[in-house]
């Protein structure tokens, strides 16, 4: 059951994740901030590579699995893309939520295409997550100026869906190679199509404008984001990924925490229902 510690790992990295990209994006464009902080997470991956010597398996790697693993990078970059977007247009304690309810069709999808079982306990779980995602992203009446600018609500939305798609094509993709060079693989497709989107969009020349602060906050969250993932794909190797999934969504829990200490976002009443619905909808998944 070592694979249950190593999802609990993803949770606890990808929490720190979220609240340290909100202060290094702030005075940076999303999607430029997201192709630097890949190139930490590529470095990160390879040397984890080197490290535990899965470098000499790459010629034995199928096309099956690379095709899935190529799909995998994409729809990761689509949702990190989406993701640091809405966080720079919206609170953490709102955009996190969203994102975490990818849990709910990444079990959909689970069923249909790897033919995981879903147990009661699991729709129940199912019924809780959505709910609280509805009450913690649920807008305050005197919050004009939430109201006019919506924009983060999709873009977390869209977070949320290629995220669900990342965890059934990286289940796929890992199945028959060593984790650790699969999540290297998938982070060259993630860094060539941030970069990609970068030029096309013409931000690259707001590389220079980027301050400290922000190249150090990219540069950590870069670094548990590397975290996250080993963890992630090495819990999916060996544990089924509708249980896996719920686990790393945990992370909401330390974002929330984080948030709080640091960007001092608070929860409403309605918010903080809304979360205990949420961990208690997770933890039902897990039955």
């Amino acid at each position: 059951m070592l694979w249950l510690l190593f999802a609990f790992g993803s949770a606890f990295f990808a929490g720190i994740t979220a609240v340290l990209a909100k202060i290094g994006i702030q005075n940076v464009n999303s999607t430029l901030a997201t192709a630097v902080r890949t190139v930490v997470v590529l470095a990160f991956s390879w040397l984890m590579v080197f490290i535990v010597g899965s470098q000499s398996q790459i010629d034995a790697i199928s096309g099956r699995t690379m095709v899935f693993l190529v799909l995998s990078g994409l729809s990761t970059g689509a949702s990190w893309l989406c993701y640091f977007r809405a966080l720079q247009l919206g609170d953490v304690n709102k955009v996190a939520p969203i994102d975490k309810s990818s849990t709910v069709l990444t079990i959909i999808l689970a069923f249909i295409f790897l033919g995981e079982p879903v147990s009661a306990a699991q729709i129940a779980g199912v019924a809780g997550i959505g709910a609280g995602t509805l009450l913690m992203i649920t807008k305050k009446e005197t919050d004009i100026a939430d109201r006019k600018n919506s924009k983060w609500l999709i873009f977390a939305l869209l977070s949320a869906i290629f995220a669900s798609l990342t965890s059934i094509f990286g289940k796929i993709g890992v199945e028959d190679v060593e984790s650790n060079l699969g999540t290297a693989i998938r982070t060259v497709v993630v860094l060539a199509m941030a970069w990609l989107m970068v030029f096309v969009s013409g931000e690259q020349k707001g590389i220079k404008s980027i301050g400290k602060k922000s190249w150090l906050f990219l540069f950590l969250s870069g670094i548990t984001t590397g975290l996250s993932w080993l963890c992630y794909y090495r819990a999916l190797q060996d544990g089924l990924a509708s249980v896996v999934v719920p686990i790393d969504k945990l992370s909401i829990l330390v974002t929330v925490v984080f948030s709080w200490l640091i960007l001092k976002e608070r929860l409403e009443k309605k918010a903080l229902v809304g979360l205990l619905l949420i961990l208690a909808g997770t933890g039902a998944m897990l039955v």
